[in-house]
């Protein structure tokens, strides 16, 4: 059932000093190093000051543990991996993390930071690490993300368009060729996805009572009830509604429960202790003007990513270059597809005007039962797109990537970061790298744009703030 926005106004409103104050109190014991495991690189939507790396090796996760920060995130990118690959990354990271922490004799946890429309590799990556990490009391699922517009209400998960918001299962996104769905109620989603082993109706629910009327002993209870990987479904339609739910979970972790985490963006924050910081200025993003144009790689074949293209394309400075995608049938014209758009957005960018680089809007269908060739095949795209930032002759005043999958692969790929920092965000929901020394174009600012996220205007909005240097 569609809900509007005016219909969520009447929860109880919880005390901010009180939930605050709970919280801080409860923090001080909570010593664990956090791992977000993030299968494409939005999932830093919510932080800033954190680092984020891009390779799992056993050098790298050493190197999160000794960090001074609580909570480190690993970009696995696994949205873009096969069934297999995942679990083999998956299995590995586990194994590492385990050994890390043992070494430094270090609790931890391991959140493993999915798509907020409910996409992605569930249950496999939970699964695998559960198999490696040892028997887990339980498995918490929390897609809420506020910025997204990403709320659940008894259960049931919603994604808001404009006023309305509209069962996840009844979206585009259930729709995926590759991770789609049909359940929007959550226990529902469990028992679908989980193809029966987890049934709806033992899936424990926190509910919006409990969280507004502050029951924090009574959900610590439910919590310590929990077994044998049992599903913990929460809701929440504001952040103050996860930072209930983590006092009570913290005190049930200092108990000695053990849990994984499949959630959204925003738990990443509130379990990190990350402070809110305002969105990001010019100024902060870019240092020192150049006289190159900046650069725009588009690859999210969602309604919302072409609806923000079009809009984009009532500007008049950029250059739009189509990437004709579907070549890569033909590999040769493909070949020459790609030297064709990276001339074109070199010539661009070196006379300071910014290059959009787009593929085309029809998604690639080669009919039923060819999942996994198309997502090989996307996966070819999106390397063309990266070798083609890579290997460009110039460097852009800034980077801006748009969709999963392809700003992972423009991230590790063709801006080749091994280490970055999370700035903050441009815009609500839209996360900013800057590039670390060794890349491929040190120092830059790396907008990292989800492909469901912002409002038809935003990466507009984002452009025009980059682009001041010229308008003014």
């Amino acid at each position: 059932m569609t809900l509007t926005l005016k219909q969520i106004k009447d929860y109880p409103k919880l005390d901010p000093k009180q939930v605050n104050s709970e919280y801080a109190k409860t923090y001080e014991a909570f010593k664990h190093k956090i791992v977000v495991l993030d299968d494409d690189p939005t999932g830093v939507q919510t932080v800033h000051s954190v680092s984020v790396y891009t390779d799992w090796e056993k050098e790298t996760i050493e190197r999160g543990f000794q960090e001074d920060n609580q909570i480190f995130f690993i970009l696995t990118n696994s949205r873009a991996f096969s069934a297999q690959k995942t679990e083999e990354v998956h299995r590995t990271i586990a194994q590492r993390v385990k050994e890390a922490a043992a070494s430094f004799n270090q609790p931890f946890l391991i959140i493993s930071r999915g798509d907020s429309t409910l996409r992605g590799h569930y249950p496999l990556e939970t699964d695998v690490m559960r198999q490696e990490l040892g028997e887990m009391d339980g498995e918490v699922i929390l897609p809420f993300f506020e910025q997204g517009g990403r709320l659940t209400i008894d259960n049931v998960h919603y994604v808001q368009q404009g006023e309305e918001l509209i069962p996840a299962g009844e979206t585009e996104f259930a729709g995926d060729r590759t991770f789609g769905y049909q359940a929007s109620d959550l226990t529902e989603w469990v028992e679908e996805k989980t193809e029966g082993a987890y049934k709806a109706e033992d899936v424990t629910t926190i509910t919006l009572e409990s969280i507004r009327s502050f029951a924090i002993d009574e959900i610590e209870a439910q919590l310590l009830a929990v077994k044998d990987f049992q599903k913990v479904v929460v809701n929440a339609i504001e952040e103050q509604d996860v930072r209930v739910f983590s006092i009570a979970l913290m005190k049930a972790i200092q108990k000695g429960k053990t849990y994984l985490y499949r959630t959204a963006a925003t738990f990443t924050k509130v379990i990190g202790n990350v402070s809110t910081r305002e969105l990001l200025t010019r100024g902060e993003l870019i240092q020192k003007d150049s006289v190159n144009g900046g650069l725009v790689v588009i690859g999210s074949h969602v309604k919302k990513t072409t609806e923000q293209l079009e809009a984009l394309m009532e500007l008049d400075a950029p250059v739009f270059i189509q990437f004709n995608s579907h070549l890569v049938l033909k590999k040769s014209s493909f070949t020459e597809e790609v030297a064709r758009v990276k001339k074109e957005a070199e010539d661009a960018i070196a006379s300071g005007v910014t290059a959009v680089i787009y593929t085309r809007r029809e998604r690639l269908d080669l009919g039923e039962g060819m999942k996994e060739e198309e997502l090989a095949l996307s996966v070819e795209i999106s390397l063309a797109l990266t070798n083609i930032v890579r290997t460009l002759a110039v460097t852009p005043n800034y980077v801006i990537a748009k969709g999963g999958i392809t700003s992972s692969d423009v991230g590790t790929n063709g801006l080749q970061v091994k280490r970055a920092i999370v700035k903050g965000q441009v815009a609500p929901g839209i996360p900013v790298w800057e590039t670390d020394e060794g890349s491929t174009f040190p120092h830059i600012p790396y907008v990292i744009f989800p492909g469901n996220v912002g409002q038809i205007e935003t990466l507009k909005e984002v452009v025009e703030l980059l682009e001041q240097k010229q308008i003014n």
